[in-house]
């Protein structure tokens, strides 16, 4: 018998130590499960069980430690692009031993395997057209020209990227760098995607439009000009990214693998803040393979250490804390990662965060889901998307605190379609630990300019019940022009919208319309669908499931105030379109749709 329990003790002691997963106690640890990446282990807290057995505790230990290696691609096109761009920090005082040292820096110090491939040579590196219509090169930055520049970042075994102008002129040459008189696209279409795609071998082209303003050129017309060009080449994996520095419209999507939202950005709270505020509402326009592009990351940029050519501009660098909210947000709205930093001298923090491979796999998934806003309090904001799986009992979480004070965050299962009486397992993806695990709620102190991040584990899944009118499809949204001249709809803050935001200057054309899509019901039957709105003056608009006859509401003016119209409809269990339209008048100002079976 004593033979037997000894044998069982070492059985079970040789269990916690077997593989990549051990037992350890540490009462003052507040962590339930630690990642350490460089051992490639998973360390189990004794001292926080929290009722769970080590058996469940060892076996999501194994998930999350086997999670942080993300599976290559199954086309290199449908994520986020990754790498590094020349402009923040060197503008147009580039070169080739500056290229080309960054390269060989991004290939060795284990950027290139955390999945930053692009080496992106922004304006600067040419000289105008000759008389022939040949790109000329800058001959004292690029001495021995370009092919040997992209071929050297080829022998690395990362991507080259290039740049050019919508325009005639860069924006470079508008700073006072003559190289760049004429060195845009228009004109040389064809010649200059033959010369840069086929002949030297670039993998991206970066698009600017301080030309193309300049000239007032058509923004639609002119990038699908370009765009063909570039499918001209016969390269079917050359990325394209539109710069106009605001969303250019949907029609980006049908031509683009990416797309600026925004004005530049500069290594300063107030420019991620701003940024991060014009894309909170874009989620709709982000798929598998096209994405909005929220500018490049100005991480390692800390505030009294900061090296960039454009300090005059803002440039007064980050905080630390700032720094981990500036990548998160990127992460969880499906930006492009593009580093601006000096890779040769990154710091080892921002080095260990843009390569967190937990923070990574909310960016590169290939669901092409960006978060979308569930919640939110002032400058506070609840951030939600799906991980693994579309519907999945997964999913990442964002408490992201813009305001200037701190916050404490209420986290509600319901906000984030989780069953109310399930429990909830927390993983914090910035300190790679298991935090414990609630039901139906959780607080957390955030401080300013900090967010969390998280990825809970649900046991249930249940069906959404409110769709914010900002998370829906405007077939007509864009940025470049005044919405109200234009007759655009667009989002608008309101502070007594369930989400802050309504969207405004609906219908009057058909296009002109709102469309939630992925409208999921868990059963057949009969529903209710409530809509919550403002109407100034009578109005109207149509309410369409699917492709079915269209259910037409006339509402009276509200007055200012926020009312609801609700009908009756019959949905089968899976995905809808809803979509709400007034093809011959305006309609009202929405503010959101619930939804709920028929009582």
């Amino acid at each position: 018998m004593k033979i037997t329990i000894v044998a069982a003790i070492i059985a079970s002691l040789a269990a916690c130590h077997a593989g990549n997963v051990e037992f350890r106690e540490c009462p003052k640890c507040d962590k339930r499960i630690k990642i350490d990446l460089k051992a490639n282990k998973a360390y189990v807290n004794l001292s926080k069980l929290e009722g769970s057995s080590k058996e469940v505790l060892a076996k999501r230990a194994e998930r999350l430690l086997a999670d942080a290696k993300i599976p290559p691609a199954k086309d290199p096109k449908i994520r986020p692009l990754m790498g590094w761009s020349s402009w923040n920090t060197f503008g147009v005082d580039i070169s080739e031993d500056v290229i080309l040292d960054t390269a060989r820096a991004m290939a060795t110090n284990g950027l290139k395997d955390a999945g930053y491939l692009y080496v992106n040579i922004d304006d600067g590196f040419f000289d105008g057209h000759g008389e022939d219509g040949i790109l000329r090169f800058h001959s004292k930055r690029f001495p021995n020209g370009m092919k040997v520049v992209v071929d050297g970042i080829h022998a690395v075994g990362l991507k080259a990227g290039t740049y050019s102008d919508a325009g005639s002129n860069t924006c470079g040459s508008m700073g006072g760098d003559k190289g760049g008189v004429g060195a845009g696209l228009y004109g040389h279409d064809a010649a200059d995607c033959k010369l840069h795609f086929n002949e030297l071998g670039f993998d991206f082209i970066k698009v600017d439009y301080c030309g193309g303003k300049q000239q007032k050129l058509d923004e639609k017309e002119r990038y699908t000009e370009i765009a063909n060009a570039i499918k001209a080449t016969g390269r079917t994996d050359v990325r394209l990214n539109i710069c106009r520095w605001a969303f250019p419209g949907v029609w980006a999507a049908d031509i683009a693998e990416s797309w600026r939202t925004t004005g530049d950005i500069r290594a300063n709270w107030k420019s991620v803040k701003k940024i991060i505020g014009e894309n909170l509402y874009l989620s709709a326009y982000s798929k598998a393979g096209h994405y909005n592009d929220m500018d490049m990351l100005e991480v390692g940029h800390y505030v009294g250490r900061i090296k960039t050519c454009f300090g005059s501009h803002g440039d007064t660098g980050l905080t630390e804390e700032e720094e981990k909210t500036h990548f998160g947000m990127w992460c969880f709205l499906s930006s492009p990662l593009l580093i601006g930093c000096d890779i040769r001298s990154i710091p080892e923090t921002t080095k260990a965060l843009v390569t967190n491979p937990y923070l990574l796999q909310v960016n590169q998934n290939e669901l092409g889901c960006q978060a979308y806003v569930v919640k939110r309090e002032g400058d506070a904001y609840i951030l939600v998307k799906d991980a693994f799986e579309r519907f999945g009992n997964v999913r990442y979480v964002a408490l992201y605190n813009g305001g200037d004070s701190g916050h404490e965050f209420t986290v509600r299962a319901a906000d984030l379609d989780f069953a109310s009486d399930c429990t909830i397992d927390a993983f914090d993806l910035v300190e790679m630990g298991d935090v414990g695990s609630f039901v139906n709620e959780v607080t957390v102190k955030v401080p300013p300019h900090g967010s969390k991040f998280y990825r809970f584990d649900a046991q249930r899944r249940v069906m959404r019940t409110v769709y914010e009118a900002e998370t829906a499809f405007l077939s007509d949204y864009q940025e470049l022009k005044n919405a109200a001249k234009a007759g655009t709809a667009l989002y608008v803050q309101r502070a007594d919208a369930s989400g802050g935001v309504v969207v405004g200057f609906l219908g009057n054309r058909a296009s002109n319309d709102l469309i939630w899509r992925d409208v999921k019901v868990d059963t057949d039957g009969e529903y209710t669908l409530s809509f919550r709105y403002v109407s100034y003056g009578e109005r109207s608009f149509d309410v369409q499931i699917d492709a079915l006859d269209p259910q037409h509401l006339a509402v009276a003016d509200t007055k200012g105030t926020l009312q609801e119209r609700s009908v009756n409809v019959r949905l089968s269990k899976g995905l809808h379109t809803i979509r709400l339209s007034n093809a011959n008048g305006w309609a009202p100002d929405i503010d959101c749709m619930t939804i709920a079976p028929k009582k």
